[in-house]
């Protein structure tokens, strides 16, 4: 049957193991050197690039669950990485930023971060990444048309 569904050659499925396996491995280059789990790292790393977010543009702008992102902040604020203040309109809304420790943990996670990404593209060309870099692009492009409403 020609249109069977062989899930190890689903694309999005293999997107995602891509994706698992990368992400798995990151992550215990992070824990073990730093003591910081994934989504710890992505609110650090998205709090240094846009500092004075929202947990909840956190969330946004990783595409993390609300959730994780708030168990991410509860931690990271208990271990004095991030700091918390309140917008003075609405007391509700927090305003994240890396504390100093934070940015420093942050600076010290970007560096093996940019190394990591550097040993995985090894051995490609700079033509093959830049058509990784298109494809990607398209991918996320098509899929948000087709996810939306």
């Amino acid at each position: 049957m020609e249109d069977e569904l062989r899930l190890e050659d689903f694309l999005p499925y293999r997107l995602a193991v891509l994706s698992n396996t990368v992400s798995t491995t990151v992550a215990r280059a992070y824990d073990k050197r730093f003591s910081v789990s994934i989504p710890e790292w992505r609110v650090i790393a998205v709090l240094g690039r846009f500092p004075g977010l929202s947990a909840v543009e956190v969330a946004e702008r990783t595409l993390m669950d609300k959730v994780a992102v708030s168990r991410a902040v509860t931690k990271l604020i208990k271990n004095g990485r991030i700091d918390r203040e309140f917008a003075d309109a609405d007391k509700r809304r927090s305003i994240l930023n890396l504390s100093e420790d934070g940015k420093k943990l942050h600076d010290e996670i970007a560096t093996l971060a940019l190394d990591f990404e550097k040993d995985l593209l090894q051995g490609f060309t700079d033509e093959e990444i830049a058509s990784l870099d298109s494809i990607m692009e398209r991918l996320f492009a098509r899929a948000n048309l087709i996810g939306s409403p």
